[in-house]
């Protein structure tokens, strides 16, 4: 019982803004530090990485693609969960996270299509190819958009943090296509070599300096989450006290200085 209760607790000091603003303040500049830390040393280890027999010098895009496409998908997941927490859970802290994400994805997922354009010049003879990967990865893109366009267009915080979950949720089914695209269809892209039954299919002096900069960039991206929620909250924060000395101000009875000092013009 007594378990329950601290798990209880603990979910309630989450869901508490002010609790959470001193936790994030306390995470950020260590999970900060560890990424430059994983960072930098998945960069030194890509470029000693040897190059690829077939793909040479280029397969060391993959060291930033990969990361940034896994993240695309991670984000848009993380958001999803929030999409519930919002709608199901009813969990005051929901919206904030998913309303945060949401811009720190659509980079992620800019960078993915960039990279994989310059990545795909050299490999396929172009920058874009209409196979069922990179339209689905862009549906993603313009899926960020809106919901970054809802949160931001509605004045009413609830109304935006409800239809942002329900689109949210709506738009997870694009996840799974993007996902396993490579296993349904013939497409350009490889299938998946990394995380697949039969254990990863790329050597190891590649995967390991992959695995870290994946690392590295997941750590990023909840230091960048962390630090955008702590900003929404206080960005909260200060439109509620407007609003109240707003209602103050109208509230107030003129001041009878005011009054006398008009008197006193029209005499």
């Amino acid at each position: 019982m007594s378990d329950t209760t601290s798990r209880l607790s603990g979910w309630a000091d989450l869901a508490n803004p002010t609790r959470f603003v001193g936790l994030a303040d306390r995470l950020v500049p260590w999970l900060a530090a560890a990424a430059v830390l994983l960072l930098a040393a998945g960069l030194y280890m890509s470029f000693t990485a040897p190059e690829d027999f077939q793909q040479g010098i280029t397969v060391r895009i993959m060291y930033i693609h990969v990361p940034f496409a896994w993240l695309a998908m991670m984000c848009y997941s993380l958001m999803a969960v929030s999409a519930l927490g919002t709608l199901v859970w009813r969990h005051p802290l929901a919206d904030v996270a998913l309303k945060s994400a949401a811009p720190i994805g659509a980079t992620f997922t800019a960078l993915a299509l960039i990279t994989g354009s310059i990545w795909g010049k050299p490999m396929w003879g172009t920058w874009w190819v209409w196979d069922e990967r990179l339209p689905s990865v862009f549906v993603l893109f313009l899926m960020y958009l809106g919901i970054i366009a809802l949160t931001r267009a509605l004045d009413d915080v609830s109304r935006a943090a409800w239809a942002a979950a329900i689109i949210t949720l709506v738009g997870f089914i694009n996840i799974p296509i993007i996902k396993f695209s490579v296993d349904w269809w013939n497409t350009l892209h490889q299938p998946a070599s990394v995380f697949r039954m039969g254990g990863s299919t790329i050597d190891a002096s590649m995967l390991r300096p992959l695995l870290v900069m994946a690392l590295g960039f997941t750590v990023l991206f909840f230091a960048l989450h962390l630090m955008a929620m702590r900003t929404e909250i206080f960005r909260r924060r200060v439109i509620a006290m407007r609003r109240v000395a707003a209602r103050q101000a109208e509230r107030a009875p003129p001041s009878p200085l005011v009054g006398e000092g008009a008197a006193e013009g029209d005499g």
